[in-house]
């Protein structure tokens, strides 16, 4: 079966994510949708890493939830929490995405060219092999990584603004961490988060993830791998442990 093209207009979201469903449960690769305008839940559940979805349009909320496998290309802006408890699988947005993207992602990569909204990388979490990862291109706005429990969050900062310039980064962090372009001030750290500096040694271990981001949207990677990087990382695993009461 060779590429299928819908196109969304005027498709509501439920008999929309119906026919993305039997396409692949038919054996379909790649599955091209047009026109989407706020469709949601694009991808949801849906399982197959050899499948490829490209989105021209801009989809609604929860894209790629719970998704485990497929790659999702999308061609425009796209809402709110993109990789909602993600799995596995990558999304690729050619634009900026709303607020809580890759809220509570266990696994796989999400790269977001330009900026995201609040509360992004909020209760990512890893286990054992699993390890997501969410790149953004350009800023984030507050409570960036809050309450983050494991895997990977880059904020690039490719904007011509800071990578992040208001408050709560890495609030309640206890797991994981945030890699930033050049630094952010203290003052926008969140409650149990500390900036330190890249070490040669980490910033190998992620260069091969910038290099991936880089071709992504055609930018010269020598700009990410050439650049400084401060980490923020959790400064206890129980951050808010002065705020009960233990008998």
């Amino acid at each position: 079966m060779g590429a299928v093209h819908i196109n969304a207009r005027d498709i509501h979201y439920t008999q929309l994510n119906e026919q993305i469903r039997t396409i692949v449960a038919r054996g379909g690769k790649e599955i091209i949708l047009d026109n989407i305008l706020g469709q949601r839940f694009i991808g949801d559940g849906l399982r197959g890493d050899d499948v490829t979805i490209t989105i021209n349009g801009v989809p609604g909320g929860d894209l790629a939830m719970f998704m485990s496998g497929p790659t999702i290309i999308v061609h425009g802006n796209a809402d709110h929490a993109p990789g909602n408890t993600m799995d596995k699988g990558t999304v690729i947005i050619h634009g900026s995405a709303g607020d809580a993207v890759a809220h509570s992602m266990r696994g796989g990569r999400i790269f977001v060219r330009d900026n995201i909204g609040y509360r992004g990388g909020i209760h990512m979490k890893q286990f054992m092999g699993k390890r997501p990862v969410l790149v953004v291109g350009g800023s984030a706005r507050a409570f960036l990584g809050e309450y983050m429990a494991g895997g990977l969050l880059i904020v690039l900062g490719l904007n011509d603004s800071a990578p992040v310039s208001e408050r709560g980064v890495g609030s309640g962090i206890h797991g994981g961490e945030i890699v930033i372009r050049g630094s952010i001030d203290e003052r926008y750290l969140g409650v149990g988060a500390r900036q330190v500096p890249v070490t040669k040694e980490e910033k190998a271990g992620f260069a091969p993830i910038l290099a991936d981001f880089a071709a992504s949207f055609g930018i010269d990677p020598v700009i990410l791998l050439e650049a400084d990087y401060s980490r923020i990382i959790p400064s206890s695993a129980r951050p808010f442990a002065n705020k009960y009461t233990w008998e």
